[in-house]
């Protein structure tokens, strides 16, 4: 892994694991997405993840129409580094998903790795009521559905992209998505350096178990030394132990409602900025420093805001 002088924080805001009835924190419109955005790069985020949905009834949703109501407050008003979803929503197909990156031609959008089950069912457990009759079969749903990130799929977007100068967070939530990874940079169909996001604790992918993150951590070094950049998430609960642990080792951290919408057992997190901070607490308690905006684009090779006409 390439050194890391400087800690980034990647904030995700939305997402589209969560749905409404959740949190009345969870941001929705694009008011509510343009503010938290906008909050977290103040808290200390370089990098604001983005997702759009429904303001009406908080679907997830991937018109690039959906995404420039948010995105032109947040240029005017900050100069955090915009990562749009490619991601979107397990229901989408790659075409649908690829829409805003492809269209927009963000600095750098996120791409799954991998096909691979994505169980967000459990969350029933915990969620009785729902406001929109969307939610209990989205999350229902996820226990026979297939989030499809095929080689032909990951081809196609990065195909897409590659003459907008949109660069990519590589999502990878498994072991095996980091050979695959590891297939496209043979390829030569990726460049390094490589912006590698392991995911941990989501049900289909690797645990978070910190032997986890250490196999992640030894084989991404194996596989790409010191052509990557790291950075980790840990979903729900697992949020602040895995970036605590991966910063100490290293690594850049993403905190935000996509991820978990918990600031500490039982208490919902009032915004995504509060986990910035929590999270920007840590890291520097351990002696780190966080990265600004630019230290970010440098870092990772980024054409920079300026070149971006949303």
């Amino acid at each position: 892994m390439a050194k890391t002088d400087k800690v980034i924080i990647t904030c995700a805001v939305t997402g589209a694991i969560h749905t409404p009835s959740m949190s009345p924190h969870l941001p929705v419109t694009p008011q509510e997405i343009a503010e938290a955005a906008i909050g977290a790069a103040e808290a200390g985020a370089a990098i604001v993840h983005l997702h759009a949905r429904n303001p009406e009834t908080g679907q997830p949703d991937q018109s690039p129409e959906a995404f420039l109501p948010f995105l032109q407050v947040i240029k005017q008003r900050s100069d955090c580094v915009i990562n749009l979803t490619t991601g979107g929503s397990p229901t989408m197909l790659a075409e649908e998903r690829l829409r805003p990156a492809a269209t927009l031609a963000p600095e750098v959008a996120s791409l799954n790795m991998g096909t691979m089950n994505f169980g967000l069912y459990p969350m029933l457990e915990r969620f009785k009521e729902f406001k929109h009759d969307w939610e209990r079969p989205y999350l229902e749903g996820s226990r026979d559905r297939i989030f499809r990130n095929t080689f032909a799929d990951i081809e196609t977007i990065l195909a897409t992209c590659d003459g907008n100068g949109t660069r990519f967070e590589f999502e990878c939530y498994d072991i095996g998505h980091l050979y695959t990874l590891a297939h496209f940079l043979d390829r030569g169909l990726v460049k390094p350096p490589l912006f590698v996001q392991s995911v941990f604790g989501i049900l289909g992918g690797i645990g978070p178990h910190p032997e986890d993150v250490a196999h992640m951590r030894r084989t991404a070094d194996r596989l790409f030394g010191k052509d990557y950049k790291w950075s980790v998430l840990g979903a729900g609960r697992n949020q602040m132990p895995i970036a605590a642990m991966a910063a100490a080792m290293g690594a850049n951290v993403r905190v935000g409602l996509e991820d978990s919408l918990w600031i500490r057992p039982r208490q919902l997190a009032e915004s995504n900025a509060q986990q910035v901070k929590q999270v920007r607490g840590i890291i520097e308690n351990l002696g780190l420093e966080i990265a600004t905006p630019d230290e970010a684009r440098e870092m990772l090779a980024f054409k920079g805001g300026d070149a971006v006409n949303f």
